[in-house]
């Protein structure tokens, strides 16, 4: 056999024995003898650069380039799935189908629902062509790169098999309860924060910027959905089954419902089995079988009419509340934290939940040695939910927990805003936590995205004296941070090389990583972009700040104080000095064709987001405004656009102008 047919051999057998293993649970092969034929492959594709196939097993490891996603429309939109709770929901369901088909006979499909990430793949000729989050539902972020490293995906179809030449099929993402556990016991290990729960761990995972980083945490995948012009039949069970066929990983749980008795008795039977699953649930998703007849029941503005999502409740246990304390975050928020005897909770071991605060203690009325109910909201994140009051009678139990006064890190005094539940530290210019948070904060990857930082390096740089804010990492130089024997000269270039690059990150992530109170990713991008330069940000009025679309009274106010503070008016000083960009670069004026109309945006869009047409419009003389007025000069009106604004530029006598009409406004 020529090498050239070799490898495209290899390549057949170790797709089927993948398959094997990571859908089937059946390999034919050992681990060993796998590994072999792939180092194989590898070698060979090596010898033949002109073979290279993106779709090739090799390139499962991943690569560690890191790669910014690009977003990519969706053929068909995501939409999400109404919620219900009871019985009485699902029923209503029931007959709301019925009706909407005029008593015409309908199954209904019932599956489990995967507490993971939405991804869209699509397929042509057998091969895998991109892979897409569900992001708004209208537009997602490209993953393709990160998505081949999941190996329960198969990156060529069974040959042969009966796929339509082009289809889509949607799943979820999910990270299995074995490979989130040990990804947490690693990061405890680093000192590293721990993911809340396994959804969390999958979508962070699968947007990395380093595909090797997400091989390397093993996620899985089933897919629930078939789509496209050609779909086999009119069946949506009998779709999945011939997907399965194809090379695809679907649940065997997945069920037809010929009454309302069936869809009851597969709720009750998977409430309890899902706790004996390798991957994390949250409920159930009832869908009317019949495509044709999901076509006739149609949709409302954000979901199928032909499907429902019934939760499952809460799971709940009880044990014993050992003792609170407090924690001090970056915003100087005082959290009291329960920690617990442990207990086994939807599929984790917890020992600590959160309190949230003051009114919730008192409200719970708890004493240390209670037993406590916890359940974990969306099983999600633990919290205590109750408190056995009849267990105090056999079990004396201590002191009534109560909120502290002082700050637990610096012994300042504690203050309660008016109209927030949350105590917190004012000591900002000299609490720790707080400091060490707002450096934690500055260094994130949405901020400056210093990733050869991590928060256990930014606690040894402040313990040590080198660091007090974000301006001095400017300051850090390799002999500072490489040893004293320079043993660490290697990590420390890398550590310097990595503050160097963020000089040229841009302003609007800067602002963002000030960590102005309230002041997120979306809000510090409508700030930059309406102030263009810090300077004009930090002199505006309050009245100005109010102009900003997405302000508010508590955001200007908040931008305002941070300003009026001598330490961070310092801080940003020192910033500017280093070369941090505290303005937006000059943008090219594409055209005249919008000045001095103010424009108002809503709805979904084909052609660009959002945030792309509110460049374009100040990049041709434009500006966005939030809402509509006797002065607004036009509404750029998308798909599902709100009737209540509908409603007012009908009243206001506002013209609306469609996407395809906008486009030719500005010559595009």
């Amino acid at each position: 056999m020529e090498e050239t047919e070799r490898i495209l051999f290899l390549r057949r057998e170790l797709h089927r024995h993948n398959h094997n293993y990571y859908v089937l649970n059946a390999p034919e092969i050992s681990d060993r003898e796998f590994d072999a034929m792939l180092a194989e492959l590898a070698e060979l594709e090596a010898r033949h650069p002109e073979m290279a196939d993106p779709n090739s097993p090799t390139q499962r490891v991943g690569s560690d380039i890191n790669h910014e996603f690009t977003q990519r429309a969706h053929v068909y939109p995501m939409l999400s799935l109404g919620n219900t709770y009871n019985r009485d929901d699902v029923r209503a369901f029931y007959e709301r189908v019925a009706d909407g088909l005029g008593g015409e006979p309908f199954d209904v499909c019932c599956e489990l629902k995967f507490d993971g990430l939405g991804i869209s793949l699509v397929y042509e000729d057998g091969r895998l062509l991109y892979a897409v989050t569900r992001g708004d539902g209208v537009r997602g972020d490209d993953v393709t790169e990160n998505v081949k490293t999941i190996r329960s995906i198969p990156l060529s179809l069974v040959p042969g098999s009966g796929y339509p030449r082009r289809f889509e099929i949607r799943g979820e993402i999910l990270m299995p309860w074995v490979s989130f556990e040990q990804l947490n016991v690693d990061r405890a290990a680093r000192e590293e924060p721990l993911f809340a729960n396994p959804r969390n761990a999958a979508s962070g995972t699968l947007k990395s910027k380093n595909s090797a980083v997400v091989a390397a945490r093993r996620l899985d995948a089933y897919l629930y959905y078939l789509l496209g012009d050609a779909t086999p039949t009119d069946s949506h069970y009998d779709n999945m089954r011939l997907a399965a066929s194809w090379g695809f990983k679907v649940s065997d749980a997945m069920q037809r419902a010929h009454s309302l008795d069936e869809i009851y008795a597969f709720i009750d039977h998977w409430d309890v089995e899902r706790k004996m699953l390798p991957v994390a649930t949250d409920g159930i998703v009832l869908k009317v079988d019949s495509l044709r007849q999901q076509e006739r029941l149609g949709y409302t503005a954000k979901s199928p009419r032909w499907a429902i999502a019934y939760k499952f409740q809460a799971e709940r246990a009880c044990t014993r509340l050992r003792s609170v304390t407090f924690q001090v975050g970056r915003t100087g928020a005082v959290t009291p934290v329960a920690n617990m005897d442990p207990v086994q909770l939807a599929g984790t071991v917890v020992r600590r939940a959160s309190l949230h605060n003051e009114d919730i203690i008192r409200q719970l009325d708890l004493h240390l040695g209670d037993r406590v109910y916890v359940e974990k909201a969306g099983e999600i994140i633990p919290q205590i939910v109750g408190v056995d009051v009849d267990a105090r009678r056999e079990e004396p139990v201590g002191e009534p927990v109560r909120f502290i006064d002082t700050c637990p890190e610096c012994g300042a005094r504690l203050v309660r805003y008016e109209g927030e539940a949350a105590h917190y530290c004012p000591n900002d210019a000299a609490c720790p936590p707080q400091l060490k948070g707002r450096i934690e904060h500055f260094i994130s990857r949405d901020a400056m995205n210093i990733d050869s930082l991590g928060p256990e390096t930014v606690d040894a740089y402040f313990s040590a004296g080198l660091i007090h804010d974000a301006a001095d990492l400017y300051q850090i130089k390799t002999s500072d941070i490489a040893g004293e024997d320079g043993t660490r000269e290697r990590s420390a270039a890398k550590i310097v090389e990595g503050i160097r690059r963020s000089l040229d990150v841009p302003f609007d992530r800067v602002l963002y990583a000030l960590g102005i109170r309230f002041v997120g990713k979306v809000v510090a991008r409508q700030l930059a972009r309406h102030f263009k330069r810090l300077d004009a940000l930090r002199a505006a009025s309050l009245d100005e700040l109010l102009q900003v679309d997405g302000v508010g009274a508590v955001i200007a106010q908040s931008v305002r104080s941070f300003f009026a503070n001598p330490a961070n008016a310092d801080l940003v000083a020192r910033l500017a000095a280093a070369g941090v960009q505290m303005q937006l670069p000059e943008e090219e004026q594409l055209s005249d064709s919008l000045a001095g109309k103010s424009i108002v945006i809503s709805g979904t869009f084909a052609r660009h987001s959002r945030e792309e047409y509110k460049a374009l419009i100040e990049k041709h003389g434009g500006r966005n405004v939030g809402s509509i007025s006797g002065k607004t000069s036009f509404v750029l009106a998308g798909e599902n656009m709100g009737p209540s604004k509908m409603e007012k530029a009908a009243k206001l006598g506002v013209p609306l102008v469609s996407e395809t009409e906008f486009l030719a406004m500005i010559g595009e």
